[in-house]
């Protein structure tokens, strides 16, 4: 079953354009729906957001409330018209989503009812709101939905014809991976990877990633095993990016981990790493 229904989350920063190029391609490809969801949150200042969690009198004055709404509905209405643009020019069917609400609410409201989210990764040039700081990490944990992350730097003019998995045996590797097969076409090339952390690990099992290979096989896709120790030194989520840069890939696609449920989660160190430091579009699930 193909993508029948997207959500993209734009903000009004540098990188909309980038997340909205693969979106639309996506929406193109699978002739889906896409949304455009802009939450009013997400367009003020990170710092002026900072500084409203400790005054939140401010909110109070009508002036100030005013001015602030009056600057987000700017901005969200340039966003807005690059995304009907986009959406015109590509000949692509969506709808335009201007969310008032709470951020976390309003982005799981809209997560819950689609096939994929596309976020962007944190950029630390242009840092967001103090209230989207776990974006990320509360959309795998709440919306139950496939994220698709777009790195804060360069250019992804395909996204799933060079597909590295990095495999676990977990529930959340093996959701991850059902849940990247809609972007994988039939020509696409699949490599899954397992990585490890010693030698005495690497002798237990002969090759850990061969039943899911042979399992995505049978899709009828082109899919090859392998494995790799990582180096003292070297952390899992840098071998996964290495073995990425080394064989071309144009998508990661990884399980999402927490070692908590709650919104003040730690995540798991390659999941962590993978969000500072991504250079190729990651698909996570949970």
């Amino acid at each position: 079953m193909g993508l029948r229904d997207l959500v993209v989350l734009l903000d009004g920063s540098p990188r909309d354009e980038a997340k909205l190029n693969v979106a639309v391609r996506l929406a193109q490809l699978h002739d889906a729906h896409l949304t455009g969801l802009c939450p009013l949150e997400l367009l003020l200042p990170a710092d002026m957001s900072f500084a409203l969690g400790g005054y939140p009198d401010l909110w109070a004055l009508p002036e100030f409330a005013k001015q602030v709404e009056s600057q987000a509905k700017t901005k969200a209405a340039l966003v807005e018209v690059d995304f009907r643009e986009a959406l015109r020019r590509n000949n692509v069917r969506g709808e335009w989503v201007f969310d008032t609400g709470a951020l976390i609410p309003a982005v799981t409201h809209r997560a819950l009812a689609t096939d994929l989210v596309v976020l962007g990764q944190s950029d630390p040039d242009n840092p967001p709101p103090a209230v989207a700081r776990t974006l990320i990490q509360d959309v795998l944990l709440t919306a139950g939905r496939p994220v698709l992350l777009i790195p804060y730097a360069g250019r992804f003019e395909t996204v799933g014809d060079n597909v590295l998995v990095g495999w676990t045996r977990t529930r959340e590797s093996a959701r991850a991976v059902h849940d990247a097969l809609p972007l994988m076409g039939s020509t696409a090339k699949v490599t899954v990877l397992t990585v490890e952390t010693s030698r005495t690990e690497a002798n237990t099992d002969p090759l850990p990633t061969a039943d899911i290979a042979e399992h995505l096989a049978r899709h009828g896709l082109e899919v090859s095993a392998a494995r790799t120790v990582v180096s003292d030194g070297l952390s899992p989520a840098d071998a996964l990016l290495d073995y990425a840069s080394d064989i071309g890939a144009d998508l990661l696609v990884v399980g999402g981990y927490g070692h908590s449920r709650t919104r003040e989660m730690i995540l798991g160190g390659v999941t962590r790493d993978l969000l500072r430091h991504m250079t190729v579009p990651v698909l996570m699930s949970h």
